[in-house]
């Protein structure tokens, strides 16, 4: 048995054990150097939080074990496809591989496919289902917030 079949297993287990509490059928793991260093389920049920999927949680246990926002050089191992939110999420903690064990062809006939959210967010802005619009306000007795961030940046 492969280290990424163990880790898909992992994530499969935590998914059932979720959803024989009532939650949703998702699981994930946070590798790191061969091992496990964080795990999460979908606890969209138990917080009434739409981004308490289980790559999420996750990935914030991982950032809370490393003490940082940066997971470069960890992988993501879930149960199911991630949906757009959680593989933005993924890259932008510098995750570098994830693998899942169902496609959203298998999560489909279940309503557990997030496919149309993708091929929604591929098209450009104006024909998205969501309106989506960049309106340049700024604060004339401020100074210009990107600017004054970098300053304090150093």
């Amino acid at each position: 048995m492969d280290d990424e079949s163990a880790f898909l297993r992992e994530a499969i287990e935590l998914a059932h054990a979720n959803m024989e509490k009532g939650g949703r059928p998702f699981g994930a793991v946070v590798v790191r150097d061969g091992a496990i260093i964080a795990t999460g389920v979908n606890e969209i049920a138990a917080t009434n939080d739409p981004t308490a999927h289980a790559e999420l949680m996750a990935i914030r246990a991982a950032s809370a074990t490393l003490n940082s926002p940066d997971l470069d050089g960890c992988a993501v191992y879930a149960s199911g496809h991630p949906c757009p939110m959680c593989m933005a999420a993924m890259r932008l903690s510098g995750v570098r591989r994830v693998a899942y064990a169902y496609s959203n062809d298998e999560g489909a006939p279940f309503g557990l496919s997030t496919a149309a959210i993708y091929a929604d967010l591929a098209k450009p802005f104006a024909e998205q289902s969501m309106r989506i619009e960049h309106l340049p306000v700024r604060l004339p007795t401020r100074p210009d917030l990107y600017a004054s961030w970098k300053k304090r940046q150093g």
